[in-house]
């Protein structure tokens, strides 16, 4: 099953903790290789805490563990913090501002059977080996995120 949400992203107090412990640290993966979907929303998809889902945007796709968010009720909404993972979904264009939208991002969630990838791995995956071009609907080549 698939659900149609508005992703917002943003700081929390634990990936603000992982960055400073690195990038490749179980603290930053932890902290940021999740989604956090109203309790409401799990239950609808089918979902238990820790399940691996795939979230689209018409930017990216990115793998990731599922986690009951605390502040709910807020059904249709999803949230992730800030990070690589983050990162794969938000536009990366910036109408000359520096900074990407990061807020009411339409999205969708799917459960998958996928791996997880670390940091270094989904830097190396989407970016290096340029697999960001096969999951971006609206960018047509390197230079568009420059």
């Amino acid at each position: 099953m698939e659900m149609e949400f508005i992703l917002s992203t943003g700081r929390s107090i634990w990936q603000g903790e992982g960055i400073e412990a690195g990038c490749d640290s179980d603290l930053y993966f932890n902290a940021c290789a999740r989604v956090e979907i109203d309790p409401d929303d799990m239950e609808r998809l089918g979902l238990k805490e820790n399940d691996t889902v795939k979230v689209v945007t018409k930017y990216g796709k990115v793998v990731v563990y599922a986690k009951e968010s605390e502040q709910s009720p807020h059904r249709g909404l999803i949230y992730m913090p800030y990070g690589t993972w983050a990162n794969v979904l938000v536009e990366p264009l910036t109408q000359c501002t520096g900074m990407p939208n990061l807020k009411n991002i339409p999205a969708r969630i799917e459960k998958t059977d996928e791996k997880v990838l670390g940091a270094h791995e989904a830097i190396k995956y989407y970016y290096a080996d340029g697999n960001w071009e096969g999951t971006a609907e609206s960018l047509k080549s390197y230079y568009d995120i420059h």
